[in-house]
Formats: C-alpha cells, structure tokens, sequence
C-alpha cells in the first residue's frame, strides 16, 4: 500500500509472536526505504522483564531493522509518539518506526492532544543540497564523453521520476534504472538502456562500467547492481552521488561530488544549471559514445528460445506486457527467476507500478504486496508475478482476498523447482542439485478454488494468450493460474557473485 500510493502505511500486530511474525515485514521495509508505522502490542508495564504471556522485548529486537522505534510509558504520550513516528518514517530516506504500546496504556483515559508539528533535535534533515556541489556536478557531467545516469528506488520515493525524465531528456544522456527504480524513468524511452545489474542488460552494465562521468541519483551502488566494487572501481571515471541519506555516499565506493539533498529539491536545482550552463559553451559531443551503445544493444541479451511443447516464463510476461502495455497495471513479483524475467520482460513506463523485495529479497511478498495495491486502487488491473514455493509462503491469504473480493491475478510460474538456487547450483555447484526440487506441490487449481477463486492450469504454449486474455476479462475475481514452464530455463543475462560488470554470461552458450 505504501510503496503504490506513496502515503505511511500502517500495520498493527499483538505483543510476542505477532511481533516476532512481523520481523520479516519490517526488515523488508527498511532495506527498500518504505515508510510504515507498525503498532505493536505489549504486555503491562508492571510486567515489562518479567517474561509475561507473549512478552518479547520489542524495541530490543527490531532496533536493527526501522529507523525509529518508541516505547510509550505513558497514556497522554500515545498520540505524540504516532506523531513523531510518521514524521520520521515519511521523511528523509523513508522507513518503518515501530511504536510499541503496553496493554495497561491502551486502556487508561488520558485528554487526548494530537501535536500540530514535530521538533526533534536529532533529526536534522538536509533537502536543498549545496548550491556549490550541484553547479560543479552539472559542470562534469556537461564536460563528459561517456556519461551515465544511474537511477534507484530512491527517485521513486522521493517521487521525482517527472523530474528525472526532464533531466535525462534536457542532457539527452543514456539512463538506467535499478531493480528497485523501474519505472523511475520511462522504460520505453529511446534513452532508457534497461536495468542494470546482475540481471541486467548487457548494454546497461557495459555502459555504467566504462562512462567517464556518473550520476547517481536515489540509489546506493547496491553488491547486486555493481558488483565486484574493486573491479567497478578500476575505471578512471568521475562519480557524482546525490542522496537524501548521508550514510549511502561513499559507503562502497568513493564518489567524488557528493550531494546530500532531497532528490526532488537537487533536480531542479541541476535543471536550472543545465539550462543556464548549456547557453555557453553546451555540452561535449556524445554520438561516439551512443554509436558504442548502439553496439552493445546488438547483441540482444533479452532474446530466448521459442517452443512449440513447453511454455517459456519469459513468453508467459511478455504476452502478458503486450495484453496490458495500453492500461494503468500494477505488478508485483515474490523473490526467484520469476522476478527477474518481471523486470526484464514488462516494461514500466510510470512509477510505483512494479513493487518487489529488493533489498531482503523476502520470498512471499507478492500476494500480499498484490493485495496492498489492489485496496490502494479498486479499480486498477494488480497482478502477483510468482513461483510456485514463493507462493506457498503465504498462501493463506487467499483467504483475506477472498473475503475483501480483491480481484487479483495470480500469475505463478512453475518450473517444480527453487529455481535461482537450482541455477546457482547448476552454474557454480557442478549442477549438483541439493533440496531445490518441488516434489509435492498442491493442485494450485483445486486450492483456488477452494478459497473460492478461479484457477486455471496451462501446460501448451499456445494457451497463454488466451489464459491471459481471459483472466484479465474477469474483473472482480481473483484469478490463479498456474503456467507449467520449462524447468531448465536461466535468468540471463547473469553476473556471478564476486565478479564485475563486465564479466557477464549472456546466455548458456557463455563461457
């Protein structure tokens, strides 16, 4: 709900297991900057440290995983303390805060005084950016021959992707995004190179490797964008960071322009530069270095092998792409290949219209994530792209679904195998497969149906389209459909762990 409408979303859970079941949730929201407040029951104040019924010490266990957490000791501090928590989650780099409330608390009357504004003196927000930095960073990046803008989940966030667009289109430099940013710039645009990263294009990776000059903007050079940082290093090319949050610049690699800003607030100041700057002596000439892009973009790394026996999971998204490029669709995916293939084959062109676990990688998300989305926007088209085990991790909320009639449609791609363990284990495990096959799978059909929902098996490739088509006919009901697909298909193209961006497999003829 949060990450599609950009407003605090909100989660309440009892004391002991239900915040220990939460973990998962909160961990998930602070690694992709989500902002959240979870209320948290507690056990009375009296029996705090004594080991009570279900008393775990809350602000003790999820002190590494939010960005805030409170424990309110008193009646009349409850409304300040939800105060100060969505303050703090919405702002800066965004985030979940934890308010943790004693049973005893809930139950006393108290005047109740809802604070019209926060002054908190150790949190000190810095948005605009300096003014220096900024103007020295267009001046760079007007100067390069082989420019890069590199773009994260944070331009989402900060809900600059308009801006980002302007910026991009003002320079007419190439962009990519991160697995987390999709959407942050349009992925239709001739401009746009794909995402980057271990599954990433290979002229995307090629590019962000060899640029004299980068521009990173809302994102934190992440191991599974870059790489091997040493060998991303190794290039002499100029970086220029900007970040809301000062503890991401420089963290893996050292950047030599920092700005610490609001990303919105330092794109406009840019634009302004770029606009003023350019009337001079503009900016260098940059053909040589799309004719090299050109290049890289020859060899096609997205392509894959057709079958008239065996449906491809990258054929299952891109028909369901071309069914639906023409409406407002919101996708969500769990954690695997079919992630990937999500990313790489649906192309998001607006943001907060693709939401996965990219920082925990949290199987499981998907429906859920499906299910926040569709109460955001009734009306909207929401679909779960998952596996068959990421979607056995919270199956039961079939049920919530089925009782709040939340159209989605499921689309599970199901290979009967963990399938990125089964490639890891393939490519780095002399293919010795250990505990990533699915030997007793449901009928994913009769489990549908059985929380009243609409389920469909599709085994022929020349089924999917019409699985598809009439799926997305059906308007208020949740639809699953389980697509039998090729159990030896690999996400390419692939970098393996510890290496760099250049050091790719593009496919399974590769060295």
């Amino acid at each position: 709900y949060a990450r599609a409408t950009g407003k605090v979303g909100v989660a309440l859970v009892t004391s002991g297991p239900g915040v220990t079941n939460a973990i998962s949730g909160i961990a998930t929201a602070h690694l992709d900057s989500v902002p959240m407040v979870v209320l948290t029951g507690q056990v009375p104040t009296k029996a705090i440290g004594e080991d009570a019924f279900q008393e775990v010490d809350t602000v003790g266990i999820t002190r590494p995983c939010v960005k805030h957490n409170i424990l309110v000791k008193r009646a009349q501090d409850i409304a300040p303390a939800i105060k100060k928590a969505f303050h703090i989650a919405a702002t800066g780099r965004p985030g979940p805060v934890v308010v943790d409330i004693p049973k005893d608390i809930t139950l006393e009357t108290t005047n109740y005084f809802y604070p019209k504004s926060v002054a908190l003196r150790s949190y000190n927000l810095v948005t605009r950016g300096h003014s220096g930095q900024i103007r020295k960073a267009v001046e760079l990046l007007l100067s390069a021959k082989r420019p890069m803008i590199y773009s994260g989940g944070g331009i989402i966030m900060g809900n600059a992707s308009e801006l980002l667009t302007q910026f991009v289109h003002a320079l007419g430099y190439p962009c990519t995004n991160t697995l987390m940013g999709l959407g942050a710039f349009p992925a239709t645009d001739p401009l746009f190179l794909g995402m980057l990263g271990m599954h990433g294009t290979y002229e995307a990776n090629m590019a962000m490797q060899d640029c004299d000059v980068l521009l990173a903007i809302g994102a934190r050079f992440d191991d599974r964008v870059i790489g091997n940082p040493e060998h991303f290093m190794s290039v002499n090319r100029k970086i220029i960071h900007v970040d809301v949050d000062p503890s991401s610049i420089s963290k893996r690699v050292k950047v030599d322009i920092p700005i610490v800003g609001d990303v919105s607030e330092v794109l406009k100041s840019m634009l302004e530069h770029v606009a003023e700057l350019s009337k001079g002596s503009g900016k260098s000439d940059v053909d040589a270095w799309w004719k090299q892009i050109s290049v890289w973009r020859e060899k096609d790394c997205s392509k894959f092998g057709v079958s008239d026996t065996v449906i491809k999971p990258q054929s299952v998204v891109k028909t369901f792409y071309e069914l639906t490029k023409n409406e407002d669709v919101f996708v969500t995916s769990d954690v695997g290949q079919h992630q990937m293939w999500a990313a790489q084959y649906y192309k998001f062109d607006r943001p907060r219209r693709w939401i996965n676990s990219g920082g925990l990688g949290t199987m499981g998300v998907g429906l859920p994530y499906a299910m926040g989305c569709q109460f955001a926007y009734p009306d909207a088209l929401v679909a779960c792209i998952t596996g068959e085990a990421s979607i056995q991790m919270c199956i039961q909320e079939l049920s919530t679904a089925k009782q709040y009639n939340l159209p989605i449609k499921v689309i599970t791609l199901n290979n009967r195998y963990l399938g990125m363990v089964r490639q890891w284990q393939e490519f780095f495990h002399g293919n010795r497969h250990s505990e990533s096959y699915m030997d007793a799978l449901p009928d994913f059909v009769k489990l549908a149906e059985s929380y009243g929902h609409v389920g469909m098996r599709i085994e022929n490739p020349s089924d999917v389209e019409g699985a598809l088509k009439e799926a997305i006919a059906l308007k208020d009901r949740l639809v699953f459909m389980d697509f039998i697909t090729d159990q030896a298909e690999n996400v390419y193209p692939m970098i393996p762990g510890g290496k760099g961006l250049s050091e790719m497999i593009l496919d399974g003829s590769s060295d």
